[in-house]
């Protein structure tokens, strides 16, 4: 299996970062094998093209929340990653958990 699971939906709270606000995250090496994708399609031309990121930001965003970490932007350059025999992708990862109130 390429990821840890695929759901449709993001289960966390909505994080109101904007474009500007992740590009202030530095990337940093996830295991696919780590990853819970938000969405269950996959269009087979995006996955094809060579200029996918043109318009966007070169790296997937992930958010970990409740120490799952789910892949929030970027599921064709995961796949593709995966069919280049690579286990690990350069994403932005943004920490809910670290904003969440520790529980005693």
């Amino acid at each position: 299996m390429i990821f840890k699971g695929v759901r449709d939906g993001k289960p966390y709270p909505d994080h109101g970062l904007s474009y500007r606000d992740w590009s202030q995250i530095p990337p940093r090496q996830i295991r696919l094998d780590e990853l819970v994708t938000t969405t269950t399609v996959l269009a087979l031309d995006r996955l094809l093209s060579e200029d996918s990121t043109f318009y966007g930001d070169l790296f997937p965003h992930a958010v970990k929340w409740k120490g799952v970490v789910y892949l929030e932007d970027g599921l064709h350059r995961a796949v593709r990653a995966a069919l280049r025999n690579r286990v690990v992708l350069h994403a932005r990862l943004f920490d809910m958990d670290a904003l969440r109130p520790k529980q005693a």
